[in-house]
């Protein structure tokens, strides 16, 4: 489905469709995302086998599983997790901040979401052998 497909919730408000890489696990969420980053943590870049994780938290309610919730894969607890498709392995999002909020991975968006990163996480403990090139605000940790 093309970025211009995304469709209204309630209330008018913009919902984006994601889903993994083989299509099993669909979701929708909110176009709402409250922050987003691109995190350098050891965590993130393990978790996503790259140099960095392109995220946006918004808070857990307004992502539903629409398919193949029986497919899901999650490392970890139940309010702190990576959550992923069973079948190709794709992540999808974080369980974060004690279950009250989702960190969906940008990559596994099928629509272009509103907010974009407005910075770089954790650079303090970022790969040696990326550079970042772009001129977003860079922290050691979080963003204060």
């Amino acid at each position: 489905m093309p970025a211009e497909a995304s469709f209204e919730g309630p209330e008018g408000s913009r919902v984006l469709e994601g889903k993994c890489g083989c299509g099993t696990v669909r979701f929708r969420v909110a176009d709402e995302f409250l922050y987003a980053q691109n995190c350098h943590c050891s965590q993130c870049r393990a978790a996503t086998g790259s140099a960095f994780k392109p995220f946006a938290g918004i808070e857990r309610e307004k992502l539903e599983v629409t398919d193949g919730a029986g497919s899901l894969l999650v490392f970890g607890e139940e309010d702190l997790n990576d959550t992923r498709c069973a079948t190709c392995g794709s992540l999808l999002f974080s369980v974060v901040r004690d279950g009250a909020y989702v960190h969906v991975a940008l990559g596994s968006l099928v629509d272009a979401p509103s907010l974009r990163p407005t910075g770089h996480i954790f650079v303090g403990s970022k790969a040696p052998w990326f550079e970042i090139t772009d001129d977003l605000p860079q922290f050691g940790e979080y963003a204060s």
